[in-house]
């Protein structure tokens, strides 16, 4: 508590696609084993370093037990506020690395080895909950984040956009967003999976499905603290700890012109970069040396708001960035991993 702590950045190298395969596309990116990945092209020779690099052959499960996963949620019952964000390009496997795939549903849920870091975290936060014996309350909100726009995912009827207010105390908070208590695995699955189809995605010339809003899945841990003292509930306080576990899938980066998008999904793109651009401003102010550090402009986008706290204040954070080998994919990949390395030198305190 209170130590400076280094923004954990792991990468995850996803396989190359049929349609890569087909097309001829070399495999520019290649791991070197022990945090290391090297990538060659023609006029680009560059190695990067990370915490842990997942390539194309590491299970889902390895991704959750090498990332810090499971420390993330054992912190988040300590009462710290923990995120974990996967950026990366358009079809890079961001969706997939947190959520496994996307034709799951209620009905059809997909099969264990394939579920993604948000379902593993949610049995290993139900497993310590019982374990620990403590008396846990967990609720879920859900967000996304479209064309500057923050909507609740979780409420019935059609999305309506929610105000984003700051307080002393609170920070940024999004007011009237609806929260949602769970006891069971059962219970978080089908908010994550009924909010998921209800984020705006569409189809465009790099992913058939692509995100095209950030989504933020927020659990709220409180642990109720048993047999208080006596004077404890006669001054009124209810003792305990409350933590989060912020999940955010972060829409794809992408060049407009290689989308093939125009009118209303240019207009979407042009927004998502824009966010991503302040994002990663953020970052790199907060890569500085503490003293050398200017005013970090939060406020720039809504994305940089609500992540304010995880980023540069008193969270500890989890970074998967998601690459494509493919050489194709190269001007892309070069800034994911720029960007993800850069990330490697902000510290909080947690």
């Amino acid at each position: 508590e209170g130590r400076e702590t280094r923004l954990r950045v792991v990468l995850r190298v996803r396989p190359l696609t049929c349609t890569e395969t087909r097309r001829g596309d070399q495999r520019v990116v290649h791991s070197l084993g022990d945090g290391a990945v090297h990538v060659s092209a023609a006029r680009h020779d560059a190695t990067f370093g990370f915490s842990a690099v997942f390539d194309a052959g590491a299970s889902q499960e390895a991704v959750f037990e090498g990332s810090g996963m499971r420390q993330l949620v054992e912190l988040a019952i300590d009462g710290f506020s923990c995120t974990v964000f996967a950026f990366g390009q358009t079809g890079s496997g961001k969706t997939y690395t947190l959520m496994g795939p996307l034709a799951q549903s209620d009905t059809q849920p997909a099969s264990p080895a394939l579920l993604g870091l948000m379902q593993r975290s949610f049995t290993c936060l139900l497993e310590q909950s019982r374990s620990r014996g403590s008396d846990l309350a967990l609720s879920a909100s859900y967000l996304e984040i479209y064309n500057e726009q923050i909507r609740d995912l979780l409420s019935p009827g059609p999305p309506c956009a929610l105000p984003l207010r700051w307080s002393k105390t609170r920070g940024f908070y999004v007011e009237n967003q609806l929260s949602v208590e769970f006891e069971s695995l059962e219970a978080i699955v089908s908010l994550l999976l009924q909010g998921s189809q209800r984020r705006r995605t569409s189809a465009h010339a790099l992913n058939r499905h692509s995100s095209r809003s950030h989504a933020l899945l927020t659990i709220h841990v409180r642990s109720r603290a048993h047999h208080p003292p006596t004077w404890v509930l006669q001054a009124g306080a209810c003792p305990g700890k409350q933590g989060t576990l912020c999940f955010v899938d972060l829409a794809g980066s992408e060049r407009v012109k290689e989308t093939g998008s125009s009118g209303e999904l240019s207009v979407e793109a042009n927004s998502i970069n824009r966010s991503l651009l302040a994002l990663g401003h953020c970052i790199s102010l907060l890569a500085k040396p503490r003293g050398k550090r200017t005013h970090i402009p939060y406020r720039d986008s809504k994305l940089t708001r609500l992540l304010a706290r995880s980023l540069g204040g008193s969270g500890i954070t989890l970074m998967v960035a998601c690459i494509s080998p493919s050489s194709r994919c190269l001007s892309e990949t070069l800034s994911t991993l720029h960007y993800a390395s850069r990330a490697r030198r902000v510290t909080t305190r947690p």
